[in-house]
């Protein structure tokens, strides 16, 4: 083959990557785009964390691409459309991808590849975000799974059998297995503002460099099972925006772990964390086995739940919304994302667990509002998360089971450091007296009682 070209999406990186690796091992010369999908984009608003993290990987990924010897393509357009295009300008005869597993891609890469091969070019895809795709993990009976511990325990097994699959695919453009070299040329990377968008404080968050931020974390990993729910430490990996951008690579975070387990360097907190990335597979694989997951809940009997609706669960949303609840985790919580695209893993659950289960509003409404705000929002785990929060997904927490926000603060933020961290009027509240609620807008004794009857329909 000449000339193809490499269309990166979730994959913003030049290191372990499966599509280029291909490609510069089937072509002479080739070409790296990027497209900034205005079927995406064209809905959100201006100040968008992720747009400008893409914008700034984007930059990165330039800088490297014409150091090596090659240049990056971007352009501002409907990808469906402007892929074939592209192609056709460049002369190339095939297109290299990674899958995407989230229905609206698999649509548009579906009519992407029927157009390439109406113009006799061919669409390649490859695995590249997870270890474990579609189909390669089963039950015995060669059905998706529904429950997390059984799909965990046979993601292992499968992995202890097929340990070649966290090799890397190497990009070595000019090497002996891969005689291909990237296209020369100069970057065509549009401003931030061109694109219609603006800077926000993203780079104070100190998100940028996934590389840095995992090297950080293998320091810390062995703690992690029990740093990881006290929203005051510092527990998480923070690399949930790269996993989700694919400034990281997923062979190589697992490839790490189970090397440092397997000496006894990584604690407990290794086993816990590999775990976390497996449940991340788990709501892909739910994703891509149920996509009716998207607008519906997982157990249909769920759909049958009557939630509040109206001028006063409007205000109660808007509450949540802003953190104006009367509990000063949730509160504070809200305002966490609000302010920094991020909330941490233990303040989801609460705050979903708030929102379905104290105000009795649906849980799609939430979901919405985490897609909107989370630097990292991705929309299997998402989903799962909401789904399960609500009760109404797969292996979902049982429907009786409510968080109490107060007892969750107690527990989790014994101190109150977190909620002092964002409710700096609360600073000079006691340990004891600064997880009580102040104006709530909910009891919440007589919100589970409600709760409670409110699920009673799914029951019959």
């Amino acid at each position: 083959m000449k000339n193809a070209l490499v269309w990166l999406r979730r994959d913003l990186r030049l290191f372990d990557h499966a599509a280029l690796h291909h490609a510069l091992a089937s072509a002479e010369t080739v070409y790296c785009a990027f497209i900034f999908d205005r079927a995406i984009l064209d809905a959100l608003p201006s100040a968008d964390r992720r747009v400008e993290f893409i914008h700034d990987s984007l930059t990165s990924l330039a800088a490297e691409l014409e150091a090596a010897g090659g240049h990056l393509i971007v352009l501002h357009n409907i990808a469906e459309k402007a892929i074939p295009e592209l192609a056709a300008e460049l002369g190339v005869e095939a297109v290299f991808a990674n899958h995407d597993y989230e229905p609206a891609a698999i649509a548009r890469d579906a009519a992407v590849g029927a157009a390439l091969r109406a113009a006799g070019r061919q669409l390649h895809t490859f695995k590249d975000q997870v270890i474990f795709e579609r189909d390669q993990v089963l039950t015995q009976g060669g059905q998706p799974f529904s429950v997390f511990t059984p799909y965990k325990n046979a993601w292992l097994r499968k992995l202890e059998a097929e340990p070649s699959v966290l090799s890397p695919w190497t990009v070595e453009p000019g090497s002996a297995h891969q005689r291909g070299r990237f296209a020369p040329g100069r970057s065509t990377l549009p401003a931030l503002e061109a694109l219609g968008f603006e800077r926000t404080r993203l780079r104070e968050l100190g998100i940028g460099n996934g590389p840095a931020l995992f090297e950080d974390f293998l320091g810390r990993i062995a703690d992690y099972g029990v740093a990881r729910d006290y929203p005051a430490l510092k527990g998480p990996s923070y690399l949930s925006m790269h996993l989700r951008f694919g400034t990281v690579s997923i062979r190589h975070l697992v490839r790490t772990v189970m090397t440092m387990s397997a000496r006894g360097a990584a604690g407990e907190g290794g086993a816990v964390w590999l775990s976390e990335l497996i449940w991340r597979e788990f709501y892909m694989q739910i994703l891509y086995h149920h996509p009716h997951v998207v607008d519906s809940a997982f157990k249909p009997a769920y759909d049958r739940i009557e939630w509040e609706s109206g001028a006063e669960a409007d205000e109660l949303f808007a509450a949540w919304c802003e953190g104006r609840t009367g509990y000063p985790l949730v509160d504070a919580a809200m305002l966490q994302l609000n302010r920094t695209g991020y909330m941490h893993n233990r303040l989801r659950m609460v705050v979903a667990s708030f929102l379905c289960k104290d105000l009795g509003i649906d849980w799609r409404r939430g979901e919405a509002y985490f897609a909107l705000h989370l630097n990292d929002f991705e929309l299997s785990s998402n989903n799962g998360g909401w789904q399960w929060a609500s009760s109404s997904g797969c292996d979902a927490q049982p429907y009786f089971r409510i968080f109490n926000p107060v007892t969750q603060s107690q527990k989790f933020d014994p101190e109150g450091k977190f909620i002092k961290r964002y409710l700096p009027q609360l600073a000079g509240l006691s340990p004891k007296e600064i997880h009580l609620p102040r104006d709530p807008i909910v009891d919440h004794d007589q919100a589970r009682k409600r709760t409670l009857e409110r699920y009673e329909v799914v029951k019959k």
